[in-house]
């Protein structure tokens, strides 16, 4: 594991403090924790912004309706046999 040393303002400092008492973990343990939670959100964010992008993208729309028709054909198909 590697050490990293930051420097945070006082009031957030003194929050986090008061929070790794409550619940009796270390500083670095809750900053962790919460660091990972933040990540996980930025990258659902991306996830959504691609999705949405996609969502009004002509080309993208076209290639996912030819791949709907070939699945439910598919399923037509297996469902006749």
């Amino acid at each position: 594991m590697a050490t990293f040393t930051s420097s945070l303002p006082d009031s957030l400092l003194e929050k986090l403090s008061v929070l790794a008492k409550e619940l009796k973990l270390p500083k670095n343990r809750l900053i962790e924790n919460a660091l990972e939670l933040y990540l996980e959100q930025i990258e659902k964010a991306s996830y959504i912004k691609s999705y949405k992008q996609a969502g009004t993208d002509q080309d993208i729309l076209l290639v996912a309706e030819e791949g709907m028709q070939e699945y439910f054909t598919s399923i037509n198909n297996e469902e006749t046999h």
